[in-house]
């Protein structure tokens, strides 16, 4: 694990850490890559996604296997073990009951003074598009963070796009946990081109208006290239990033355990440790080495890299620099592993979620609890939140006026109206007649 000190570091470095992966999204190099590659899937259709599936996923689809069928969903049920079906239907339990309670009614009004009502009317959007990754393994309880809150919000059309296995075949677990949700629209192809499929429309993708989903730098760069289509994009999802913020009481056998728990996604990944303490710092180095080497190779590699190319511990001179900098980054999870979480929770103002106290690891978000797993990156903490069923809703403004309120708002129109230099406004109330 890399060791820096914050007050001496080049701020290159700062910088690096900060961007981490972003960089790599947004490079122009890349953004030009799949903008062809979306140009190709207009002009050619369900070919151009077989074509570059072949080309960039070495997997020979034909167009009528795009669509996963109900045979290869009966087949999944078969793989899927009990203990493996139970628990992605209490994930999907509790994120579901997580999102209900977040669920807002459909219609709120009041009437804010005599005569004057307003409220908010709460509608699904029509269509989603939601992408899960398969590069660095299986990861069905994406599709359930995703697509659980799609479902509650009551969103009609629900498309999951999933990258085939060198076999051709798709995630066993995660077309159980879409069968379990009720989504029969599920398909198979290359990332970027399935998302530029899914903002076109093709023979068989259906044309989306929300897009989403965590991927690689050009996956993410794709999401951000088709909103040019008209598709709203639900969150910058990317390689994911972890933060543990942490004073001198805290575990540092847990702390080991929950800056690998992130850390072993990827290369790409980012782990951070952020304190005051260099002497807690040294006793999580000491501690890590055992931790790693009950890590596959491979993923032990994640791991390294992730501690090292954007992560690492970042030692500050004061508990307050460290919260600063925990702000400056903006995490897309944060775990507090301080004396008094609650109260740290209060310093905290952008992360996209915030897990307090050392019973509450990474993992325990991610599959269990039903807050949401699917959370902003690269910074975008500062701007944006989790998806949840909020990310599926739309807010229409609801207004009633009686007589008396319209008499009550009639001078507002006539002075804005009149220095505004719309006649018609004012007319629409000095020429109306009485009545409801």
């Amino acid at each position: 694990m890399e060791v820096i000190r914050l007050d001496a570091v080049s701020p290159e470095r700062v910088q690096k850490i900060l961007l981490r992966s972003r960089a790599d999204v947004l490079s122009p190099e890349r953004l030009a890559h799949v903008q062809a590659l979306i140009e190709d899937v207009r002009r050619r259709g369900d070919q151009a996604l077989v074509d570059h599936t072949q080309r960039y996923d070495g997997v020979t689809l034909t167009p009528e296997r795009l669509r996963v069928d109900r045979s290869e969903i009966a087949k999944a049920y078969d793989t899927v073990d009990d203990g493996l079906r139970a628990a992605l239907a209490a994930s999907i339990e509790r994120c579901r009951r997580y999102n209900l309670w977040l669920r807002p009614p459909a219609l709120a009004m009041e009437e804010l003074e005599p005569g004057i009502v307003a409220g908010v009317k709460y509608t699904a959007v029509d269509s989603v598009g939601l992408y899960v990754p398969s590069g660095k393994g299986a990861f069905p309880s994406t599709l359930i963070t995703l697509a659980t809150p799609a479902v509650v919000a009551g969103v009609d059309e629900i498309a999951v796009l999933l990258p085939p296995r060198s076999s051709g075949e798709v995630d066993p677990a995660a077309l159980v946990a879409a069968d379990l949700l009720g989504i029969s629209r599920v398909y198979r192809c290359n990332g970027v081109a399935g998302i530029a499929g899914l903002a076109l429309g093709t023979e068989t993708l259906p044309r989306v208006g929300l897009i989403g989903g965590p991927g690689n730098p050009y996956v993410v760069a794709a999401q951000i290239a088709v909103q040019a289509l008209g598709v709203r994009l639900l969150s910058v999802l990317g390689p994911t990033e972890s933060m543990i913020l942490a004073d001198e009481a805290a575990d540092p056998d847990r702390l080991a355990l929950d800056l690998l728990n992130e850390a072993e996604h990827g290369k790409d990944s980012a782990a951070l440790l952020v304190t005051p303490s260099e002497g807690l710092v040294e006793e999580v180095q000491a501690r890590l080495p055992r931790y790693l080497a009950q890590l596959p190779e491979w993923r032990r590699e994640f791991a390294k890299a992730a501690l090292t190319e954007y992560g690492g511990a970042v030692i500050t001179r004061t508990w307050e620099d460290a919260v600063a900098f925990a702000n400056l980054y903006a995490p897309e999870h944060l775990q507090i592993a301080t004396r008094d979480p609650f109260a740290t929770l209060q310093q905290v103002r952008h992360a996209g979620e915030v897990l307090l106290g050392q019973n509450t690891p990474f993992s325990a978000g991610n599959y269990a609890i039903g807050v949401p797993a699917a959370l902003p990156t690269s910074g975008f903490a500062r701007v944006a939140s989790g998806i949840t069923v909020w990310s599926y809703l739309k807010a229409t403004s609801v207004a009633h006026l009686s007589s008396e309120g319209l008499a009550a708002v009639r001078p507002v129109i006539e002075r804005l109206g009149h220095y505004e230099g719309f006649p018609a406004h004012v007319l629409a109330v000095t020429a109306r007649g009485g009545g409801e």
